[in-house]
């Protein structure tokens, strides 16, 4: 089964903005439930379908499916919950990773979070000085979680 292991963190600063370059992220939900998650993607000109598993530790099961750019934008458009996820994503190496850095924007506009994957539960991470706290355990900071609780709600 496929799985996704990672770990999340609050950014503090701009300093990991250099040389990052962004792709705008919409994202929506189908199913938001603690046992299962389903998620609509469309990032840039790429639609995604995404099934996870209930996180377990900082583990899950991930299954994702490419899909029509159209079709993902008529999912996000009609039928995804409310509010939808739209976020810039930088990709930025550090420390031999590449980390996910993700600036919300709409109802979750002041977040910042990076994250990153891992190949085990245990592997080793070299933090940047940009990350101040991490988040992994705290579902507030789930994407799905976003949608039922906006940041701009605490």
């Amino acid at each position: 089964m496929p799985m996704e292991i990672e770990r999340k963190f609050l950014v503090s600063g701009d300093q990991w903005r250099q040389g990052a370059h962004g792709t705008l992220y919409r994202q929506g939900y189908l199913c938001t439930d603690p046992e299962r998650t389903v998620r609509v993607r469309l990032a840039g000109d790429r639609g995604t379908l995404t099934i996870k598993g209930k996180t377990e530790g900082i583990s899950r099961a991930e299954f994702e499916y490419p899909i029509p750019a159209g079709e993902a934008a008529q999912l996000l458009d009609r039928l995804c919950l409310r509010p939808l996820i739209e976020k810039r994503r930088y990709r930025v190496e550090y420390g031999g990773r590449i980390w996910e850095v993700d600036e919300f924007f709409g109802d979750n506009a002041g977040l910042v979070l990076a994250e990153v994957e891992l190949e085990t539960e245990s592997a080793q991470v070299e933090l940047p000085s940009w990350v101040f706290r991490e988040v992994s355990d705290d579902p507030r900071y789930f994407n799905a979680s976003l949608v039922k609780k906006p940041f701009c709600t605490w």
